[in-house]
């Protein structure tokens, strides 16, 4: 698991690093600019011959300015433009911006509006876009602005980032006005969360990590409470059984379902569920769809309960709750309907389970209707809402939530004392604690009816199985995005449908066993 650092957080471990050590902070500039030109000359090295070295007056312009200087050496024609005067730069930058002029002097320019940029850095083979950092915390304005929209606007052929494309928020992964849009980002130090975190992550293409000297004991010291989950955070869960097992030792999952025109639902969860090793699944469901439940399924068992017209309603709670006294976990939704009767029923569970649970789908929409119910518990619960059904729950706009995903999870986790897994390009979980874990699967093609139901399922079996919410819940999300991507490369992301999940996971589990890897790595180091 690698930490998604804040920009505060990035500053104190550069600060102990330079007080702990007595560094001069010239030298880690210079370390990240040197291995910033290497990623340039590694990459793309073949590709450009000309480039320009957009520089700023902080920090971010100070790194470039060591580009320019490492590409200068090494042959290539680099031209800086800068829209600070020298005059106005402090520090590190001012330093490394006199040593770049006083070497090429007839490669430096000031410019002062964005069509003059424009102009001046039409037809290069790279940009490098050294003009804002990680700080931003509003809209970039004035010429700042105005050079983001000459770089996005001129005709080059690539464009590298320092640290974070210009005009994103990293520690939200907002874009919160006029942005660069890089194709490659070099950040220094650590991870930062816009890397990861849509709808930034559009905008910095390949990430690379460039080590610039901190010493892994004062990174040891921060703490940190955002995380990108890797596969190895996932696989630790999928190890040979041990050989006394029975199915007993693997828990058994209660999923509520079903409603007419959506049994499939259930169905899907609970064959996801024994499929990430859960040892039994039984299907609560309308007494009169049983007959199709027990038609279209194997391994995974029913049982009826009193219904409505083909809905679940409370009058079938006396049963369900006896028979969920040996169960380990507890799902509730997939294909569930929103029926008022289904509501008091989804009420009445979560008022006396004492099993953690899973909600998604219409569990979330009825909770919408009446969300002080999900505080009236004595177990954990996991939400997994998509935007959509976090917006009724919420009150917010899709668009809010979209802008700001990982804070608007954070939020409504803490308020709500729920773990919340809000699915999307990137799906981001939050718990009550203040953790968040950005997770690297999946692929547009799992935008497809059921896929949440599939999800549901890996999360409630688990659950059933014994793991933490917490990490059940991460983990969960890691493996339903892996198995989008292998049935992606079976069947392409157009024709994928959610049971393609359910037969992809064998093949992940399988590999876990043997402790060996399937995903490619989501950032580059240096």
């Amino acid at each position: 698991m690698v930490p998604l650092y804040t920009a505060q957080q990035m500053r104190e471990l550069d600060r102990k690093t330079i007080e702990g050590l007595k560094l001069p902070g010239v030298v880690l500039m210079e370390h990240a600019g040197h291995k910033s030109a290497l990623i340039i000359r590694e990459e793309l090295g073949q590709e450009i011959e000309t480039v320009a070295v957009v520089c700023g007056k902080g920090n971010n312009g100070g790194d470039g300015y060591v580009i320019a200087r490492w590409l200068m050496h090494w042959g290539y024609h680099v031209d800086v433009f800068s829209i600070a005067k020298p005059s106005e730069l402090k520090g590190d930058a001012k330093i490394n911006s006199s040593v770049f002029r006083k070497l090429y002097p007839k490669n430096f320019r000031g410019v002062k509006s964005g069509d003059e940029l424009f102009r001046l850095i039409h037809g290069y083979d790279l940009i490098v876009d050294a003009l804002l950092g990680t700080g931003l915390n509003s809209a970039a304005r004035g010429l700042a602005a105005e050079a983001i929209e000459a770089i996005n606007d001129a005709d080059v052929g690539s464009v590298f980032s320092v640290d974070i494309p210009s005009g994103l928020s990293s520690d939200t992964g907002a874009v919160i006005g006029p942005a660069v849009k890089a194709d490659i980002t070099a950040t220094y130090g650590g991870l930062k969360r816009a890397h990861f975190v849509y709808p930034a992550k559009e905008y910095v293409g390949k990430v690379f990590l460039v080590d610039i000297g901190i010493p892994p004991k004062i990174e040891a010291e921060s703490s940190p409470t955002c995380f990108l989950v890797e596969e190895e955070d996932a696989a630790k869960h999928f190890r040979k059984r041990p050989a006394m097992a029975h199915k007993g030792t693997f828990g058994h999952l209660a999923i509520i379902c079903g409603s007419p025109g959506k049994t499939g639902a259930g169905i899907m969860a609970g064959e996801s569920a024994l499929k990430v090793g859960a040892g039994l699944v039984t299907l609560f469901v309308p007494k009169s769809l049983n007959s199709v439940y027990e038609s279209q399924t194997l391994e995974v068992m029913s049982y009826p309960l009193e219904d409505e017209d083909g809905f679940l309603t409370s009058e079938g709670f006396d049963q369900l709750q006896g028979e969920l006294k040996n169960k380990t976990a507890l799902a509730i939704g997939p294909g569930l309907g929103q029926h008022p009767k289904t509501l008091e029923l989804l009420k009445k569970i979560i008022d006396t389970a004492e099993i953690p649970m899973v909600i998604d789908a219409d569990g979330i929409n009825l909770s919408a209707k009446n969300p002080s119910i999900l505080k009236n518990r004595k177990a954990p619960i996991i939400l997994t809402p998509h935007p959509g059904e976090f917006s009724r729950l919420t009150g917010l706009s899709t668009k809010e939530i979209n802008t700001k995903r990982l804070e608007t999870a954070l939020e409504w986790a803490k308020k709500l004392d729920v773990i919340i897994v809000l699915k999307g390009a990137s799906t981001v979980t939050a718990t009550p604690q203040g953790n968040v874990y950005v997770n690297s699967t999946g692929n547009p093609g799992m935008a497809t009816g059921g896929s949440g139901d599939v999800l549901t399922g890996i999360i409630g079996g688990l659950l059933a199985r014994g793991i933490e919410p917490e990490e059940a819940a991460f983990t969960g999300v890691y493996l339903h995005g892996l198995a989008g991507d292998i049935a992606a490369i079976e069947t392409g992301e157009n024709a994928l449908v959610a049971s393609d999940l359910v037969y992809a996971i064998p093949e992940i589990t399988m590999a876990w066993e043997r402790k060996e890897w399937i995903s490619t790595a989501s950032y580059g180091i240096l």
